[in-house]
């Protein structure tokens, strides 16, 4: 192949209880990207729609993942990239980890996959830093692997991949108010007592527990987040009011996706993460902020050729 277009999947990081190490790709939220083999050497950004980005290859994500990747591959050309930007950046749900992915799946696929999904996360990370000024991998490695993972290690990379249970469906709101993940860090403490991290490493867990026992009510009561939550939610308008009536429509958790602003809940069943998406409708709704909000299955492929 000469050329492909991918989905990149949005993304949900955290997962509640998993601060820089879990996280899960869903299924109808997305990029489109499309990248062309060229003869000439380097990364070229030649298009972007949807959202105002930089098109120089060292401003942009796409392009610093991309030739992270191309400078380790021997290949003598270089790559064209058009990216169809349908994840706001700033929203929580992975705009940046969804234009660092999906560069580097569709360069591997090209190139015919001379790198393991493992190389590819390590190249999505440069991007990532970019971004926020941090190479985490628990946006860009649910991404790229599909379904939920763990992030078991940084140094080295351990990529862990983790099952979906069949019933899972993740509702989002999106408020349109950005919260910068670079900003959203610097207000987070550097350490934690004993008993916060005993709870959260409880959840951690549990969590994963239910994932592997397909355990809804195990996965709901892990969906507590004693560290970050509690700082980072003061930035998000009416975060408690989402989460309590999101709970009350019958989410098994709630909570921050990513940085915010964006608050996602798991359900279990299609009808019930609808209940909870028109709960957080109600709650946005005449408070003069304008929001979008999707319901999505679990995308256990992770990013997929469509063209």
């Amino acid at each position: 192949m000469s050329k492909i277009t991918v989905f990149c999947p949005a993304t949900i990081a955290n997962v509640s209880c998993g601060f820089d190490v879990l996280g899960l790709a869903l299924d109808s939220v997305g990029d489109l990207m499309t990248v062309r083999k060229s003869t000439e050497k380097g990364i070229r950004i030649t298009k972007i729609v949807g959202q105002e980005l930089p098109l120089e290859t060292e401003k942009n994500v796409a392009g610093i993942a991309g030739n992270a990747l191309l400078e380790q591959s021997g290949y003598q050309g270089g790559f064209e990239i058009e990216i169809d930007k349908r994840i706001k950046p700033g929203s929580g749900i992975g705009s940046s980890a969804a234009s660092s992915a999906g560069a580097v799946w569709a360069m591997n696929e090209l190139l015919d996959r001379p790198f393991s999904k493992l190389e590819l996360v390590q190249f999505a990370m440069q991007g990532e830093n970019l971004a926020s000024g941090t190479a985490h991998a628990d946006n860009v490695a649910p991404a790229i692997f599909g379904g939920f993972t763990l992030v078991r290690s940084y140094n080295p990379l351990d990529i862990v991949p983790l099952p979906t249970p069949s019933e899972l469906v993740a509702t989002v709101i999106h408020p349109q108010i950005e919260i910068k993940t670079s900003d959203s860090r610097k207000i987070l403490k550097t350490t934690i007592s004993l008993k916060k991290g005993i709870e959260q490493w409880g959840n951690v867990g549990g969590l994963i527990a239910g994932l592997f026992k397909s355990d809804y009510e195990l996965i709901g009561r892990s969906l507590e987040d004693h560290i970050v939550e509690p700082i980072r939610s003061i930035l998000i308008p009416l975060f408690g009011n989402v989460k309590f009536n999101a709970l009350e429509a019958g989410a098994l958790g709630c909570g921050i996706s990513g940085s915010g602003p964006s608050i996602f809940a798991l359900s279990k069943g299609m009808e019930t993460a609808e209940r909870v998406a028109q709960s957080m409708k109600e709650t946005y709704t005449g408070i003069g902020i304008p929001f979008d909000v999707h319901v999505s299955r679990i995308n256990t492929e992770g990013i997929k050729q469509i063209g």
